[in-house]
């Protein structure tokens, strides 16, 4: 009897672990050391004073991106830490890295952690990337000449008030949530039992998220994203700090869904590391979350 517990208690330490490193059922990893399931775009090398036009080159002629599947300067790697892929995005190009898959109602999950480097325009500014989602359409349709259409799950070293988890509008996509304005009236903050307001119209294409949960620096960041029929939820280390819902974008003065589309992790002048990547499908929102689509 002996021997079998001891053979039992032995087989217990061989099962595969269930912690977040390593994917449970029904989950599927999207990250790789080839970065198989995934494109590159790049756009331009953008300096100080931009202000959303095509960059020139010497004699004022427009400069063309650099584009798709280039990966110039190696902004987009992979490396092994642990015997795990741990994708490295060193921000020196604006740009970003997409799934070649188009994703509907699902659970995404990853970590991030800064890296130490940045790049101009935005040496002075926090470290900055992003999870764009619902990504339609090309590449380059943003302010930057970087990115898809899309809704974004802001990547931000906490600094005034911007903080992992706020909500950007890309291109002409918009979205309604429960926010209030801050004392100085120009920044709106997640409020669950506030009003809902569109974002995408009135000047409104930023929402901060509720409260800042960042690891500290040098540490590993876990993120969450549920994404059901235009319907998401940000959570920043196990907490929720942003909800949004309505997902669409504006065009010729009308509001068309937007529910569905590729992932892209921005490439934003900072150098930032992904792990732990993974997704799996939902078939509605889980009702844990049903308070904040009241």
């Amino acid at each position: 009897m002996k021997f079998l517990v001891l053979l039992s208690s032995a087989a217990a330490l061989l099962l595969p672990s269930t912690s977040f490193d390593q994917p449970q059922k029904g989950w599927e990893p999207l990250l790789d050391k080839n970065l198989s399931k995934w494109r590159t775009y790049e756009s331009y090398r953008h300096q100080n004073g931009y202000k959303g036009q095509q960059p020139v080159d010497a004699e004022g002629k427009p400069l063309t991106p650099i584009g798709y599947d280039k990966n110039e300067a190696n902004v987009f790697s992979v490396v092994m830490e642990q015997g795990q892929p741990v994708l490295r995005i060193s921000g020196e190009i604006y740009g970003c890295v997409f799934t070649k898959q188009d994703f509907k109602n699902y659970d995404l999950k990853l970590k991030v952690r800064w890296g130490k480097k940045k790049w101009t325009p935005r040496l002075n500014e926090p470290l900055d990337s992003g999870i764009l989602y619902n990504s339609q359409g090309e590449c380059g349709v943003d302010y930057w000449r970087s990115w898809m259409l899309a809704q974004e799950f802001q990547v931000s070293e906490y600094r005034d008030g911007n903080a992992m988890g706020d909500f950007w509008c890309i291109a002409n996509s918009s979205a309604d949530i429960h926010a209030t304005h801050n004392t100085t009236e120009n920044t709106l903050k997640f409020t669950p039992a506030a009003p809902l307001l569109t974002m995408g119209k009135e000047g409104r294409n930023f929402c901060q998220a509720s409260a800042n949960y960042e690891s500290p620096n040098g540490e590993w960041t876990e993120l969450e994203l549920l994404n059901v029929n235009g319907q998401s939820v940000h959570l920043v280390n196990g907490h929720v700090v942003l909800a949004a819902e309505n997902s669409g974008y504006l065009a010729n003065g009308q509001r068309n869904p937007l529910t569905h589309g590729k992932i892209q992790l921005q490439s934003e002048a900072a150098e930032v590391f992904y792990k732990d990547i993974m997704i799996k499908p939902l078939a509605a929102m889980p009702a844990a979350y049903s308070k904040y689509f009241k």
